[in-house]
């Protein structure tokens, strides 16, 4: 009863000042990862969820469902997955995806499927972009190209992409990170090669792996990560990821943009394309802005593996940032897609909603805020891919009833 010795003023006055005091003891005490994930998501209210519909087809949805399932099934026993600071085990994230698996096949409908979603699994959203609204994503779309090139160096073909060279090591650092360099004198541990150093010498000399015949097909290829090369006796083979140089990456759409030479809005692939051939004397300074540069090793016949090592889905596998975003839950995504005509022109923009299951990242997929689509290969996917640079919601589910353990101590 100690309040009734104050006026009312004074006892607002006290309670908002050990609300606060509370706030700054908690923040105190929550450990900096622990913010950070709660940075990545949040809680959907019930009065915001959305209607869960899907444009794609049931038949691609379960191929990449049951896809994932097979990548979780193989984690070990005791692995688990941090969602919103609650700890999941390997067998709960099995378990959540066998439900939407069933869901799929056996609801009768839309209207169904998203009445059980709702009813069935806690559903979280990404809280997107710092620079844009309130949970916005940027979506953004990659593809798998067809590019003419050669085994043989020519005088049309004579951009070389590499495979892993033997000069390229990797080991851990003393906070256990993977680092990715080259041996040099008195067995020093250096930095690999940067683009510039490789592309302006013969470092590489023997590594070559198959010869394009432009130095941006090349770039474009690496920021893909796979593809297929049709050579000169009309076969086709597939080139995959087979790691890097260890150099971050560097957006040279960005270095346009800073530059004054593209406004951001014009900043999709194509343009970056278009810019560069009408300003061939500024190629080399542009692509060597990103030092990163990407192996291959050739490939089978099916589709592009992911970061996962799980092949690809069109419409349905994503590339995310998973130190921040789960990849053992499903997803689901709201955005728009390109109609486009027979020359690969935008006509008009669609609304999109697709349920996506995270089983690729890239190195400029960070934060909360990126996502990106795989639209597989062709016309359509190489074209809409180039200008995919939307808005969107990313949404994650995690089936309901779980004991989960929460990863924030109770006390300082």
């Amino acid at each position: 009863m100690i309040f009734q010795t104050f006026p009312d003023n004074r006892r607002d006055i006290i309670l908002i000042v050990r609300c606060y005091l509370l706030l700054l003891f908690l923040s105190l005490c929550v450990p900096w990862h622990a913010a950070q994930v709660f940075a990545a998501i949040q809680p959907v209210a019930p009065g915001d969820v959305p209607v869960f519909t899907d444009d794609d087809s049931q038949e691609s949805l379960l191929t990449a469902a049951r896809i994932h399932r097979s990548y979780l099934a193989q984690l070990p026993v005791d692995h688990t997955a941090k969602i919103y600071g609650l700890s999941y085990s390997r067998n709960w994230l099995i378990s959540s995806l066998d439900e939407f698996i069933t869901l799929i096949e056996n609801a009768s409908g839309a209207e169904q499927l998203n009445r059980k979603l709702i009813e069935r699994f806690e559903i979280y959203q990404s809280t997107g972009r710092r620079s844009g609204p309130g949970n916005t994503m940027l979506v953004t779309g990659y593809f798998e190209p067809v590019i003419q090139g050669s085994l043989q160096k020519t005088p049309k073909f004579r951009f070389p992409i590499y495979s892993p060279p033997p000069s390229l090591v990797s080991r851990k650092s003393n906070t256990g990170q993977t680092e990715v360099g080259r041996i040099g004198k008195n067995n020093a541990f250096l930095p690999f090669w940067t683009r510039a150093e490789i592309e302006g010498s013969n470092v590489l000399a023997s590594s070559e792996l198959v010869y394009l015949a432009d130095p941006v097909s090349a770039f474009f290829l690496q920021i893909q990560g796979s593809g297929r090369i049709s050579l000169p006796d009309g076969s086709i083979r597939s080139v995959r990821f087979a790691g890097h140089n260890g150099h971050g990456y560097k957006s040279i759409g960005k270095l346009l943009v800073d530059e004054g030479k593209l406004e951001l809005h014009n900043s999709s692939t194509p343009n970056i394309k278009q810019y560069l051939a009408h300003h061939p004397e500024e190629q080399r300074r542009v692509l060597h802005y990103n030092p990163r540069i990407i192996f291959f090793n050739w490939g089978d016949d099916g589709p592009p593996n992911g970061s996962l090592g799980l092949p690809l889905t069109a419409g349905r596998s994503i590339a995310l940032d998973q130190s921040l975003l789960s990849t053992g839950v499903f997803y689901w995504l709201s955005s728009t897609v390109p109609i486009l005509n027979d020359g690969g022109e935008v006509v008009a923009w669609v609304p999109d909603k697709r349920f996506v299951l995270p089983q690729d990242s890239g190195a400029a997929i960070e934060g909360p805020g990126r996502v990106d689509l795989f639209m597989g290969s062709g016309h359509y996917a190489k074209h809409a891919a180039g200008v995919m640079r939307q808005p969107g919601k990313l949404y994650l589910f995690i089936k309901k009833g779980f004991p989960a353990v929460s990863d924030i101590p109770t006390s300082h």
